[in-house]
């Protein structure tokens, strides 16, 4: 789906099995928005074909299976797993690419595309814009109002409903649970899906370690809040699988319809 704004473009595709929408609220000239869109929209093609679990000639498939060699590994494949690696320490041992039982690095790689794209994005002349990747978001400058861009953080039973919505400039977004794919998200100690915490989300400055944060968050259960609580430089909200909410205090909630 595809529309143009009175300032931009916006357009929406169905990419990594989720849906993305891209806008731009920037008044480019001739066809460069929806230029830099449709390229956008290749990146996360190129993303999927490399990266699918689900695809048996992606590469990481193909790295699972003992098919390709670590020195022939693509650079970007190095890079996330470089970085996944890195965050497996920081989180201590939570965020693990093998906890699925086999090499997934998905954790990491929806929010490290988004973040890819809207730097691209932002160095091509678009300052003003929203990607959104299943709740993966990375706002930069204002939307089409000239506000800041808001983004709802979806209710985890109340699928018609928003729990918070957060206001945001310069700033991702990131939101991992339980309410869509189930246990999903696997205790690397235990082997078990996590089912302590519903719904995780950390607001931050880079999408790609806000995305790993919120899924080792999520890992971590009731133990994971504490741990959120002292990140350096991230916000985040929290809600149980007994229903209670937790925010930290500098999170950019501008509506908090959360009860």
């Amino acid at each position: 789906m595809s529309r143009d704004t009175h300032t931009g473009v916006h357009r929406v595709e169905q990419i990594m099995g989720t849906a993305i929408s891209i806008e731009i609220a920037d008044p480019l000239a001739g066809d460069l928005a929806h230029d830099l869109v449709t390229a956008a929209f290749d990146w996360f093609r190129e993303v999927d074909a490399r990266f699918s679990t689900y695809k048996s000639d992606s590469e990481i498939c193909r790295v699972h299976r003992g098919e390709i060699r670590s020195d022939d590994r693509s650079l970007p494949l190095r890079h996330v797993l470089d970085e996944c690696h890195r965050l497996w320490r920081v989180t201590g041992g939570y965020f693990d690419v093998f906890a699925p039982g086999r090499l997934d690095p998905s954790g990491y790689v929806k929010g490290w595309s988004v973040q890819v794209a809207s730097d691209a994005l932002a160095a091509a002349g678009a300052p003003n814009h929203c990607v959104n990747a299943g709740g993966d978001v990375y706002a930069r400058g204002h939307a089409g109002s000239g506000q800041p861009w808001r983004v709802g953080i979806q209710h985890p039973w109340e699928k018609d409903q928003v729990a918070w919505v957060l206001e945001l400039t310069g700033t991702a977004v990131a939101t991992s649970g339980t309410y869509e794919r189930g246990l999903h998200v696997i205790d690397p100690f235990t082997g078990r899906g996590a089912d302590e915490l519903v719904s995780v989300t950390v607001v931050g400055a880079d999408l790609a370690t806000a995305d790993a944060y919120a899924t080792a968050a999520v890992a971590m259960g009731h133990k994971g809040l504490a741990w959120l609580g002292a990140l350096d430089g991230y916000e985040s909200a929290a809600i149980t699988a007994d229903g209670h909410a937790y925010v930290s205090a500098g999170l950019p909630v501008v509506d908090a319809s959360y009860q």
